[in-house]
């Protein structure tokens, strides 16, 4: 059965809910538990998603793991070759927030980017994933926004600080927990102006195919994200900017650029 599953406070703890409702017309069907690590069931309350602040769909405990030159047009842009295996990074747990949040503009850096990706959400505890059981560990996709610190990536010479930084990981509007996710489009604006536009079928490495790999050598958890690239059409935001990623069949995720502290 697909749900759309969010996470959200009215003004109390974080709460989960399946959306129900057309666009524009959203309503939170409240649950009770978290679909992670305990049995949910609808607590019969309903809030209109004009009522709350969607947050984060999840939390990771453990890591964000990201793919990068997923994308063959992507590597070629910024002038780099396509990996002849996947090119994994992690991103920390703190860099992760949700829809509307502010992405944080450091002072560290001047030339701020954004990364429209598809994200999934690992449901269980798994390690060696074959191919064909991969979907059977996909609690479900959400929108991602891999937020990169250019210039500082390739002076450091490694992707940690560039990638890592809190707010470097928007994720939302919710979980869409049946999805296939082969080939939906991907679009990333900023101002309203598209800067990317891509489909997953442009992947180089299939969902599948990530999740077999990196269960290879890493034992990924309830609530862990795996980021899988980004299409062509990377570019610099600056404070101020509204920048939103859109994926066909999920929904969109915005956040605003902001000034540090």
């Amino acid at each position: 059965m697909a749900l759309r599953i969010a996470r959200f406070s009215a003004g109390e703890d974080p709460k989960y809910a399946v959306v129900e409702g057309e666009e524009g017309a959203e309503v939170l069907a409240v649950l009770e538990g978290d679909p992670l690590y305990r049995p949910i069931q609808a607590t019969g309350e309903r809030l209109p998603l004009e009522d709350v602040r969607l947050l984060a769909p999840v939390i990771p405990r453990s890591k964000v793991v990201c793919v990068g030159r997923n994308y063959a047009e992507h590597a070629a842009e910024l002038g780099n070759e396509v990996p002849p295996e996947p090119l994994i990074f992690l991103k920390p747990n703190t860099s992760v927030i949700g829809p509307l949040d502010g992405i944080v503009y450091p002072r560290l850096t001047s030339d701020l980017h954004f990364e429209g990706e598809l994200a999934l959400v690992i449901s269980r505890i798994c390690r060696q994933v074959p191919k064909e059981r991969a979907h059977d560990v996909i609690l479900g996709y959400t929108c991602g926004n891999d937020v990169t610190a250019r210039d500082l990536q390739k002076k450091d010479g490694q992707w940690a600080r560039a990638k890592g930084f809190d707010t470097f990981c928007p994720l939302g509007p919710w979980i869409e927990t049946d999805l296939d996710v082969s080939d939906v489009e991907l679009t990333t604006t900023v101002n309203g102006e598209v800067r990317q536009h891509g489909r997953t079928s442009q992947m180089i490495h299939d969902v599948a195919s990530l999740i077999a790999y990196v269960s290879e050598f890493m034992t990924l958890l309830p609530g862990d994200v795996l980021l899988t690239g980004t299409p062509a059409g990377v570019g610099p935001m600056r404070v101020g900017d509204n920048v939103s990623v859109t994926i066909e069949g999920i929904g969109t995720l915005t956040n605003r650029v902001i000034t540090h502290d």
